[in-house]
């Protein structure tokens, strides 16, 4: 009787150690699915600038010999902003002039002479194109003058200048901004990638470091046909409001908003088991997803302490959260890091609750 209970215990312990070794459910730790705000975004950045700007450069190169206007102050369309030295423009022009009295002069005594028989038809015909040739010279050295005048091309406030007294300045330069302070509005630039998504009239939501935590939006006004085949970028206009803090020329972070849920169903990433990239890369391999499609995945949620595999769709992925876009009701409890070897309706040991 003895030897019969010492072989029950040891059949008892024996069994036991199997459970625990090979019997024993998997330890999870657990995090509810929640309800927030999902957004997809595009980001972009660019700078801010008024919707009326004129840049405004030199028409020659010369050396700047005196500046009429200063920043702030408002001009009108065809007003002086500065001058340029002209002396041997000037000089050229005062020749031009004096060939262009002697080419008259000359053309008036030749009619004179071939009304009088004294000269042939065709002396008055070389005066005649050689007079209209001088006053053509003429008339344009005079205009090449107003070359050395820089103009505003339009009525505004001059915003910026960068002309000093005694530079050489040359056409590629600006010497003056001239705008007006309202409306503004943000030049940003949008990959090629992410263009297609873009639509007039969406929301854009603006960062600046000149105002940090500071909430600012504005709204696509424009995008631009042709992109830029150097930086494969396109550029888009946001058009901002009238209060705006941003000042003229800074930089500014911004995310143009495509898709907003604000019931949307999210998970911490370590819940989701994306599927693993193709290796396949030859012709025939399906196409990746295009950017913000819906992709497939799948999770594990846990009911009754007993695992289930669940497919699932999901949208936008952020660094704290994953959008859940089907498959998965707030409040169901997925497992997080699933271990290996985790299988449909296999129990499990559920750790504490984990936010996401």
């Amino acid at each position: 009787m003895r030897r019969l209970l010492l072989l029950l215990v040891l059949l008892a312990a024996a069994g036991a150690a199997a459970w625990v070794r090979y019997g024993l459910p998997p330890r999870v730790a657990i995090a509810l699915a929640t309800q927030g705000m999902a957004l997809e975004a595009v980001y972009a950045t660019g700078n801010v600038e008024p919707v009326n700007l004129a840049r405004i450069g030199p028409a020659t190169r010369a050396r700047l010999t005196e500046v009429l206007v200063q920043e702030g102050e408002r001009v009108a369309e065809g007003q002086p902003m500065a001058r340029l030295d002209d002396r041997q423009a000037r000089s050229l022009a005062a020749e031009a002039e004096a060939r262009a009295r002697f080419a008259v002069e000359d053309l008036a005594r030749t009619r004179t002479l071939v009304a009088r028989d004294i000269t042939a038809r065709t002396s008055l015909e070389r005066a005649e194109r050689d007079a209209q040739a001088a006053e053509a010279t003429a008339r344009a050295a005079r205009q090449r003058l107003d070359d050395y005048v820089v103009r505003a091309p339009m009525e505004g406030v001059v915003l910026r200048r960068d002309a000093e007294v005694g530079e050489v300045v040359d056409t590629p330069a600006s010497l003056f901004w001239v705008g007006e302070p309202r409306p503004l509005r943000l030049t940003a630039e949008v990959d090629e990638e992410d263009i297609a998504r873009i639509r007039l009239g969406q929301r854009a939501l603006l960062r600046a470091d000149a105002f940090p935590g500071r909430a600012m939006t504005g709204e696509v006004a424009q995008i631009t046909p042709k992109g830029d085949t150097v930086r494969k970028a396109y550029r888009v206009r946001i058009s901002l409001p009238e209060d705006t803090p941003l000042l003229i020329g800074m930089t500014v972070e911004a995310n143009i908003v495509l898709r907003e849920a604000p019931e949307a169903v999210l998970v911490p990433p370590a819940a989701v088991v994306l599927p693993p990239a193709p290796r396949d890369a030859s012709p025939t391999a399906p196409p990746a997803p295009p950017p913000g499609a819906t992709r497939r995945a799948h999770l594990w949620v846990v009911e009754k302490e007993v695992a289930q595999r669940r497919e699932v769709e999901i949208g936008v992925q952020a660094p704290r959260s994953i959008e859940i876009r089907r498959g998965l009701a707030a409040g169901e409890a997925v497992v997080l890091n699933p271990p290996e070897g985790l299988r449909d309706g296999m129990p499990v040991r559920l750790e504490a609750e984990t936010a996401p």
